[in-house]
């Protein structure tokens, strides 16, 4: 598989800590925030956001949303027989919603992402969380929270591990060449 590199759990801690940190600056005034992690990896960050976003001033909802049958590399990659379906906490309609993901990369998943929510409806404002950017945008798509910037060649692949919604010495990133 050649080299790789490893982010550890303080570093992913510390970067949950600024995503959360921002979203509440941002927030203080707002009534109720919906976080929506993108399913697969965006789920368990958006649960992790949550934990440490309790207490915030805002109503706080969490949900997931499955983007498997928008896809645009659905012909290749065939839906597996197990999937999350999307879990809408309520009526999207007004909603305001942040989509979270693990790994930035080109932007095709949250494409598919804002057509999944907006399937079900139109929120009164999106906007987007990653734990982790790595550039290489293919579509113009910008985080509004981000925790690490992390360095990547294009043919190596980033894995996030978080155990849970606790913070975990098993949690952390790594980079290593696609095999």
């Amino acid at each position: 598989m050649g080299s790789s590199q490893s982010i550890g759990s303080s570093e992913v801690a510390a970067a949950l800590e600024r995503l959360a940190a921002g979203i509440r600056e941002r927030h203080g005034q707002t009534r109720e925030l919906w976080l929506l992690g993108i399913a697969n990896g965006g789920i368990p960050v958006a649960e992790r956001l949550g934990a440490l976003l309790s207490g915030a001033p805002f109503s706080l909802k969490v949900g997931s949303l499955d983007i498997l049958f928008h896809r645009d590399d659905i012909g290749r990659n065939p839906i597996p027989k197990e999937f999350l379906p999307t879990l809408l906490p309520g009526d999207v309609s007004g909603a305001e919603v942040i989509l979270v993901d693990d790994v930035l990369f080109t932007g095709r998943t949250i494409k598919a992402a804002l057509d999944e929510l907006f399937d079900h409806g139109r929120p009164a404002a999106v906007e987007l969380a990653v734990l982790a950017d790595r550039g290489e945008r293919r579509l113009p798509i910008a985080p509004n929270y981000v925790g690490l910037q992390v360095s990547a060649a294009p043919n190596e692949i980033v894995k996030v591990t978080l155990d849970g919604q606790r913070p975990a010495p098993s949690d952390g990133i790594r980079i290593a060449r696609k095999s």
